[in-house]
This record gives structure tokens, sequence and C-alpha cells, in this order.
């Protein structure tokens, strides 16, 4: 199949070098171009532009930060696009925006699926992501093949933007659940424990989560190393504080957690992984 792959980083370099592990013909475009160029290696084929990269592809995927990157890059693809072309956003994005742009591409003949993602760099290389789509069950199903090879549980949330809601509600607890965990090794440690078997202890019974286990260690260990940035979390708890005041909803959790991702940047951490909000915690912790 004739793809087109828009966004490089983190995530999306081994996104679409699994694409092109499973034989398809992927051509890749980033604003960076030396990320993109890495993956000429693997196969892909480096584009100088966006419009090149989308131009003659079935299926055309977006993985980029955040939702004004989604709409500039819709601007910059939009007149090279042509009917019956799929175009698959698996950025975070807001859920509005995403039911904007569908609408605009429908009028084109072009169906658009929001299909956000779970599982960080690890799942994306692995194929073990958890993906969520919003946009028509037809379109859905084109797509269905590619998103098997990106991840393992693929579930149809409804219409545009159900996605993205979705993956939103997955943030709000991806963000306590982390907040947990590190407030359990910070407890731990205080107690003259061994964090490291308190993770393993806890994990196997009602404590567990993947937050615990996956990222308890690299807080044990002081790693900080991305998975999944801070700033980047950070941008996902604004899209839901927006969407839960579109709902008239009193988060209390999600305001906690938007405010200790806010430190952890303060600390110099925005390009660390999510994990580093343990130094928040660390500093809140030992004030007296």
């Amino acid at each position: 199949m004739e793809i087109g792959w828009i966004g490089t980083g983190i995530m999306g370099a081994p996104m679409a070098r699994r694409l092109i592990g499973g034989h398809h013909r992927v051509r890749v475009f980033n604003r960076s171009p030396e990320k993109a160029r890495s993956l000429a290696a693997d196969g892909a084929i480096v584009t100088a532009d966006a419009a090149a990269c989308v131009a003659g592809a079935e299926i055309v995927f977006i993985m980029v930060p955040d939702t004004p990157d989604v709409e500039a890059t819709i601007a910059k693809i939009e007149p090279a696009l042509k009917p019956r072309q799929l175009v698959v956003d698996m950025s975070t994005v807001s859920p509005a925006a995403e039911r904007a742009i569908a609408a605009r591409l429908k009028t084109a003949g072009i169906d658009y699926l929001d299909a956000p993602v779970s599982g960080g760099e690890v799942g994306a290389r692995d194929g073990t992501l958890a993906i969520m789509v919003g946009g028509d069950s037809a379109a859905f199903e084109r797509a269905r093949p590619l998103l098997d090879l990106l991840g393992k549980r693929i579930t149809y949330m409804g219409a545009s933007g159900a996605g993205q809601m979705t993956k939103l509600a997955n943030q709000i607890a991806v963000a306590l659940n982390l907040e947990a965990a590190a407030e359990a090794i910070q407890f731990a440690k205080a107690g003259g424990l061994d964090a490291s078997r308190v993770v393993e202890a806890i994990g196997a019974g009602a404590a567990a989560s993947w937050q615990l286990s996956n990222l308890g260690p690299k807080i044990i260990a002081g790693d900080y190393r991305p998975g999944f940035f801070v700033k980047l979390i950070r941008k996902d708890l604004r899209l839901v504080v927006e969407a839960a005041h579109d709902s008239g909803l009193a988060l209390p959790g999600l305001s906690l957690m938007a405010s200790m991702f806010n430190s952890a940047a303060v600390l110099g951490h925005d390009l660390d992984g999510t994990q580093a909000v343990a130094a928040a915690l660390d500093r809140l912790a030992s004030v007296k």
C-alpha cells in the first residue's frame, strides 16, 4: 500500500518503521528533516515537503505534537489531497478541532479519522499501542489492517472526535496512576523500605498499574529518559481541562496533576519522561 507519514518524532518514527516492516511503501516528512532522514535506512522515501509526502498515497498518517501543528499540516496537504484518500491523525489534540477538520475534508470526498494512541515509545516500537478511533466506520475498516501493525488493542469509539475524547480520559487515568506510584515509592523510601521490593510486592495486587510496573523502577533509579515527554503530558492535560470546562465538569485530581507536571517543567524536566513528576514530588515532600 502507498502510505504517507507526517511526523517522525519519538513516537512517529517507530510507528512508521512498523509500517515499512509490514512491506508497505512509505513516504515520510518531518519539519526537522534530520529526523525523517533516519528512516531512509529502513526503506522509507524521504520527501522535501508535506504535499509531496501525501501525493498518491492511499492513506496518510499524521503524528505531530499539538492542535496547531495538525491544523497547519492539514492546511499544507489539503490542496494535494484527492477524493477517496484517507487521512488518519494519530496525534493527541482537541476533539473539537478534529470534528471541524473531518467535516471540512468530507466536503472534498476525503475521509478523516482521529486515532490517538497510548503506550509510549516502547508501545510504538513493539506495535503494542492502544489505539482509540473516531470517524466514519467504513473508513475505520479501511485503516484497520495498518492499525493492526501499530497496536494490539484497536477500539472504534464512534463519530469524529470520539477517539480524542477517549484519549483524554486515558490521560487522566495515566496522570493520577503515575502520581500514585510516585507517592507510594516516596512513602516506602521514607519508611526505610527497599522501594524496588515494594513495587514488586504491591504490583502483584490491587495496586497494580502500568505506571507502577513500568515507570516505578525508573523513578527509583532516577532514570528520567523520555518515553513520553513531560511537555506532551502537560499539553494533553491542558486539552482535558478545556474539554472538562466545556462539559461543566470539576475534576480535582486533574487540577492537581496539571500543577505537578507544571512544577516538573519549572524544575527543568520538560524534555524528560513523565516519570520526572517524581522530581516535583521530591521537592514538595521535602518541605517541612
